[in-house]
């Protein structure tokens, strides 16, 4: 598993970040471990086909889903996620991916994506046992965790 798979993706994250919510995120710790899925998160995957196969997984707690969603939204507080908030969640997930692949187009990797899929009971949807994972803090938010699961 290779480290330089996930800089596209953290490159697009706080890039797309940025621009919808106005924060700049920072980047945790880069790690490889094992898949962990919480309660109460929503898991946001991307699947990748090409010379890089596997999935993308952004995790986020559901209040940080809120708070995310509320700042696209124009600030309008959202207070819970319904069938709104799940689109305009899939929708940042499909924005950082969209925006990765083009990362990596440019430097010479082509891979296609899926639609995102949203996941709220994360438990046992994922083969692989180990992902390259990494954190990104947003101040006043939570965090966004991305996880790469690559085959």
């Amino acid at each position: 598993m290779k480290a330089e798979y996930i800089n596209p993706f953290l490159d697009a994250a706080r890039n797309v970040i940025e621009q919808l919510i106005q924060i700049r995120p920072t980047t945790g710790q880069l790690q490889i471990k094992e898949v962990q899925f919480f309660d109460q998160y929503i898991w946001i995957e991307i699947g990748m086909t090409g010379q890089m196969n596997g999935n993308i997984v952004f995790g986020l707690h559901e209040s940080v889903a809120l708070k995310i969603v509320s700042a696209m939204m124009g600030g309008f507080v959202m207070t819970e996620l319904g069938e709104m908030g799940h689109s305009a969640i899939s929708e940042l997930g499909n924005m950082i991916s969209g925006n990765a692949s083009t990362i990596l187009f440019n430097q010479g990797v082509k891979v296609d994506i899926t639609p995102p899929k949203v996941v709220q009971s994360a438990a046992g949807q994922f083969k692989a046992k180990q992902a390259l994972t990494v954190p990104l803090m947003m101040e006043g938010i939570g965090h966004l965790d991305i996880q790469v699961l690559v085959g």
